[in-house]
């Protein structure tokens, strides 16, 4: 903290501005990549860092001063919390528009607080009910340990959700928290804002790329991912294209929400493919995978056994059409066991490597042709 003191003693402008500078970029760029959420806790950051600024520079003692203090630290978490009453849209949006208006409602709320007490004496309420330890925090006790219980909450909802969201909030929630504890600490204002600012901006650039380079459905890289990879390739590869066997009739068969299950299934053992392998799924049923430094024929064991382990899972399908209608048939059918039914999916693969052909498009041209003869040979092979 000492170094981190003395740089921002070193450089006032830039740090007292700084947190604004980011948060206002996070802002911008939760637009067009979706993340209004992130962009509703930016909103929040920089509200509460204006009134840090502006409202709260002089001693606690001094007016209203430590009112306006502990309702910042008491309704920021609460700010934070309130994006997740939201669906995950554009900040400039009617839901960003209703977020503006709960806010909005919480800057009137304690202004009519601050009016209501601002000539009263709370000399007894501070040294009861909000009685701080100076040693510890200007804040009172109960204000801290609502800050612990805070964090400790967003803390849950990353260990068992981890999306950007959560993340956002746990951050904002943990450096904000530390600034109204460590108040009386020089600049603890503009580094901790600043800290969690480059944060927002970091899960920003994070959500962006799994926008860019990771399939929604399956959660493995790609065909974009795939594209930016080739440019990076060495001089011995192998590239396998593969596709999934009859899955247009299935998913005729069994519905489009199986046919997603079936693509997931796919991807998640085509992702422990051994090897070194990497993965990828190029569109449709159809993907992709990349050995870096292997021929065709030192790849092939690992495609067989790929192969094999799809072909051998015993993938259960629900019988949907049992579904009750209503009330009366399903208590009919209460504690009968569901109709399932058990399938195995295969998969055809072709195979080409850089022995012959230099540029990656012709290797893919080339597996994409080995593949037509795998499915020409009666599918559920591997064919060069």
């Amino acid at each position: 903290m000492d170094g981190i003191i003395q740089l921002s003693s070193e450089n006032q402008g830039f740090s007292y501005i700084l947190p604004y500078i980011v948060l206002s970029i996070v802002l911008l760029l939760s637009q067009p990549f979706n993340q209004g959420r992130i962009g509703m806790i930016a909103i929040s950051m920089a509200i509460a860092y204006w009134i840090i600024q502006e409202r709260l520079q002089v001693p606690l003692s001094y007016g209203t001063t430590r009112i306006e203090f502990t309702l910042t630290a008491f309704l920021l978490p609460i700010c934070m919390m309130a994006t997740f009453i939201f669906p995950e849209r554009r900040i400039f949006s009617k839901f960003g528009a209703g977020y503006l208006c709960i806010l909005l409602f919480m800057f009137f709320w304690c202004w009519i607080i601050t009016v209501h007490f601002a000539d009263n004496d709370m000399t007894e309420i501070w040294q009861t009910y909000l009685l701080n330890i100076p040693e510890i925090s200007p804040l009172p006790v109960i204000v801290v340990l609502y800050s612990i219980v805070m964090c400790g909450l967003s803390a849950i909802f990353v260990l068992t959700r981890s999306n950007n969201t959560d993340l956002a909030s746990y951050t904002c929630l943990l450096y904000s928290s530390l600034t109204f504890s460590l108040f009386s600490v020089d600049y603890i204002s503009s580094t901790m804002f600043s800290i969690a600012g480059l944060l927002l901006l970091l899960y920003i650039i994070s959500a962006s790329h799994e926008l860019a380079f990771i399939d929604q459905l399956t959660g493995i890289p790609g065909r974009r991912a795939l594209e930016s990879e080739m440019k990076h390739l060495g001089r011995t590869y192998t590239i396998a294209m593969l596709d999934v066997d009859h899955f247009k009739k299935f998913n005729d068969t069994y519905g489009h929400d199986t046919g997603d299950d079936v693509l997931k299934l796919v991807a998640s053992i085509m992702a422990q493919t051994g090897g070194n392998a990497k993965v990828y799924r190029y569109g449709g049923e159809e993907f992709t995978v990349l050995f870096k430094g292997k021929t065709a024929k030192q790849s092939l064991e690992y495609l067989e056994e790929l192969r094999e382990d799809i072909a051998d899972y015993d993938l259960i399908i629900r019988d949907t059409s049992t579904r009750p209608k209503d009330n009366k048939e399903g208590q009919a059918k209460r504690g009968k066991a569901n109709k399932t039914k058990v399938v195995n999916v295969t998969i055809s693969i072709g195979v080409a490597d850089s022995e012959d052909l230099r540029k990656p498009q012709l290797v893919i041209k080339a597996a994409d042709e080995a593949l037509y003869r795998a499915k020409e040979g009666g599918r559920n092979c591997v064919s060069e």
